[in-house]
């Protein structure tokens, strides 16, 4: 075998069909079109969510809810996931930057620390909110929770 004498595998390559190439070729006078109508045309293009003149589904469902502009979103942290930390890295006090260094949040984010876990360290732990009960769960294991 060499580079002259390779070829694809028998009927993998299909030639294509060539519309509109005159009555003879069988593909000519309609070109596969159909006859009349916005889908025989050129430049036809179909509106999204159109169903044949049918009432569109987003048309036929309710409005409802409402976003709120007011709202704070938050990036939740557990105790669990803070005590993994501070074992891991021999850590005393965790900032947001030691959340960020770790990759559980990006720069960007607001941190509301969250009771889930157990926490037998003693931390400081700054974050931007914490939970009533993750609160109590720093405080009783001897540490502090500092709000930013």
């Amino acid at each position: 075998m060499n580079l002259s004498n390779l070829k694809p595998a028998e009927g993998s390559i299909k030639t294509r069909k060539r519309i509109g190439r005159g009555t003879g070729s069988g593909l000519g006078g309609t070109s596969t079109r159909g006859h009349k109508g916005a889908k025989s045309r050129s430049g036809y293009s179909r509106k999204i969510g159109f169903e044949g003149g049918q009432m569109p589904i987003q048309r036929r469902l309710p409005k409802f809810g409402f976003k709120n502009i007011n709202r704070v979103e938050y990036k939740a942290i557990n105790l669990l996931t803070l005590q993994h930390l501070a074992e891991t890295k021999q850590l005393t006090k965790i900032s947001i930057k030691d959340l960020i260094e770790a990759g559980y949040v990006s720069s960007s984010q607001l941190v509301k620390v969250l009771a889930n876990g157990n926490l037998t360290a003693k931390l400081d732990v700054e974050a931007h909110a914490f939970s009533k009960s993750a609160e109590a769960a720093i405080v009783a294991a001897g540490g502090t929770a500092v709000k930013l």
